[in-house]
C-alpha cells in the first residue's frame, strides 16, 4: 500500500478553491464518513474526533458537512470552533480523541479551503491511514443504525485549555514585564488566543488582525504580509512584532527598527539561546530553501545543521530520526519538539520572547548575530515532469557557478510542487552578483529545457 499513489492528500492536507472538487460540501461530507470509518478502527467502545476551523466563511459550510459524515459512521465530534491548527493537535491528544481535523487553507486567501488531519498523538496521519481514507471514498456510503449515530458536542473551554497550555511552554517564572508588542493575527484563528496569551505573561500588547468577517484571512496582513505590522511597531514605538498566518501555525517577527526577522532567523535566535543556558536539543533542521547564513551561524556556535525537502513534514520526519528538538522553514514553520509535536507559531513566538528577555537585549542586536546571505531566485517554465539530472550543459554550468561562488555560496534547482516551473536559486556573499549568476543560470536551463510561454 505504501507504493501506492496518493489521489487527494498532498504534504499537507486536501486543499484547493472552494466550489471546486474536492473542496465541496458533498466531498466533505464523504470525507468525514471515511475518516470516521477508518478512525474507529483504532478506538476501543465510544470513539470521538476533534473538529476545529480557521475564521474564512466556507468554515461553517464545511464544518457541517464533516459533521454529518463522521456521525453517520458512528463516531462522536467534539467541536471547538475557530482555534489554530496546533491547538488541534494539542487538543486531540489531550482529549483521547482517535484524530483531530481542522478546516483550514493556512495562509491562503479566503477563497480556498481545506483538511488536515492529526492523529490520536497530536501528529500528521502516516500514509497509510491517508491511503485507507482514500480507499473508502470509493465506495458508497452507509449510515450506521440510528441507535449507533455518532453525537457532536461542543468544547466551551478550548481556547482557555489553549492558552494555559502555550504560558506552560516558557515555564512559570518567565515575565514579559516591559515588553511593548505588536501582534497581527492575520484576521485568522489566533485572534481570540494570541493577545490573551502574551498578556498574561505581563506583556503590553497593541493587537491588529482581530477582527475577522470571513472574508479578511491574511488580507495583506500576517506573516505573509508582514509589512502593515512593521509600520505599527515603528509607529507604537514597540519593542517588536509578531505576525501569525491564518490558522496559527507560521510566525513571523519584526524588530524595534522594522525590520522583518524571518523563519531562519527566529531558529537562529531560539538556538543561540538554548545553547546559552546549555539546554541539549541536538540540532537543526532547516530545508533547501533554509538561508546559507543560517548554516554558517549555527556552525559558529558549534550546533549541528542539516536540511530536507521543503516542507514542515519532511522537517519533521528528520527531527525525529534525528531525535533534535528545533527545526523549521524560512517561512516561520517552526517546530520546538520539545514543546508540542507540530509547528506552532504561538509557541514559537514564545521562545524568541523568552530569548530577548534571557539576553536581555533587543531582537535587533539578537538577529544580527545571524548574516543572511543575499538569495535571488528565478522561475523558469518547463513542461510537467521535466528532469534535468541528465542534462551536461545544466550540470556544467551548474558547477561553474558553484566555483565562482565559494565555500559561502550554492545553486539549487529546484522542481515546483504546485506548478509548472524550475526554480533556480543562487546564493551568495555579493548580491550584484548573485542576481547576475542566477539569471545567467536561468537562462542556459530555460534554453536548454524550458518550454514556450
Amino acid at each position: 500500500m505504501k507504493n501506492k499513489q496518493k489521489r487527494y492528500f498532498g504534504t499537507d492536507g486536501i486543499r484547493g478553491t472552494v466550489g471546486k472538487f474536492p473542496i465541496t460540501p458533498d466531498f466533505m461530507l464523504k470525507l468525514g464518513w471515511a475518516a470516521g470509518k477508518v478512525f474507529s478502527r483504532e478506538g476501543n467502545g465510544r470513539n470521538k474526533i476533534l473538529i476545529g476551523k480557521d475564521t474564512r466563511i466556507s468554515g461553517y459550510m464545511f464544518e457541517a458537512a464533516l459533521e454529518a459524515g463522521v456521525t453517520a459512521a458512528g463516531v462522536d465530534i467534539n467541536l471547538t470552533g475557530p482555534m489554530p491548527t496546533p491547538a488541534i493537535a494539542y487538543l486531540t491528544r489531550t482529549l483521547r480523541a482517535q484524530a483531530g481535523i481542522v478546516i483550514s487553507a493556512s495562509h491562503n486567501a479566503f477563497e480556498d479551503n481545506g483538511i488536515k488531519f492529526f492523529s490520536s498523538e497530536g501528529t500528521k496521519l502516516a500514509d497509510d491511514i491517508e491511503l485507507a481514507i482514500e480507499d473508502l471514498l470509493s465506495e458508497d456510503m452507509s449510515t450506521v443504525t440510528p441507535q449507533s449515530l455518532g453525537k457532536a458536542t461542543r468544547i466551551n473551554d478550548a481556547a482557555g485549555r489553549y492558552i494555559e497550555f502555550c504560558k506552560s511552554t516558557v515555564g512559570s517564572s518567565l515575565k514579559f514585564n516591559g515588553l511593548k508588542i505588536v501582534v497581527d493575527c492575520a484576521h485568522g484563528s489566533t485572534y481570540h488566543i494570541a493577545p490573551a496569551v502574551f498578556e498574561e505573561l505581563g506583556a503590553k500588547v497593541t493587537a491588529i488582525g482581530v477582527s475577522p468577517d470571513g472574508l479578511n484571512i491574511n488580507e495583506q496582513s500576517g506573516s505573509t504580509s508582514p509589512e502593515s505590522l512593521a509600520a505599527a511597531v515603528v509607529e507604537q514605538q514597540a519593542d517588536l512584532g509578531i505576525a501569525f498566518d491564518g490558522d496559527g501555525d507560521r510566525v513571523i517577527m519584526v524588530d524595534h527598527l522594522g525590520s522583518i526577522v524571518d523563519g531562519d532567523e527566529i531558529l537562529y535566535v531560539m538556538a543561540r539561546d538554548r545553547r546559552r543556558q546549555s539546554i541539549d536539543f541536538g540540532g537543526v533542521v532547516g530545508t533547501a530553501m533554509s538561508n546559507l547564513g543560517l548554516e554558517l551561524a549555527l556552525d559558529a556556535l558549534d550546533v549541528p545543521f542539516t536540511r530536507t525537502r521543503v516542507g514542515d513534514r519532511y522537517v519533521l520526519q528528520e527531527m525525529l530520526e534525528r531525535r533534535w528538538n528545533l527545526g523549521g522553514e524560512s517561512s516561520g514553520h517552526i517546530i520546538c519538539l520539545d514543546k508540542i509535536s507540530t509547528g506552532d507559531g504561538i509557541v514559537s513566538a514564545l521562545q524568541a520572547l523568552a530569548a530577548v528577555v534571557h539576553c536581555d537585549q533587543p531582537l535587533s542586536d539578537l538577529r544580527s548575530k545571524m548574516r543572511k546571505l543575499p538569495q535571488s531566485m528565478v522561475n523558469v517554465k518547463v513542461a510537467h515532469g521535466t528532469q534535468i539530472g541528465d542534462n551536461e550543459a545544466v550540470k556544467n554550468a551548474v558547477s561553474d557557478v558553484e566555483s565562482k561562488l565559494g565555500k559561502n555560496g550554492r545553486v539549487l534547482l529546484r522542481p515546483s510542487g504546485t506548478e509548472p516551473v524550475l526554480r533556480v536559486m543562487v546564493e551568495g556573499e555579493d548580491l550584484e552578483a548573485v542576481d547576475r549568476l542566477a539569471q545567467e543560470l536561468s537562462d542556459l536551463v530555460a534554453a536548454e529545457v524550458g518550454s514556450p510561454a
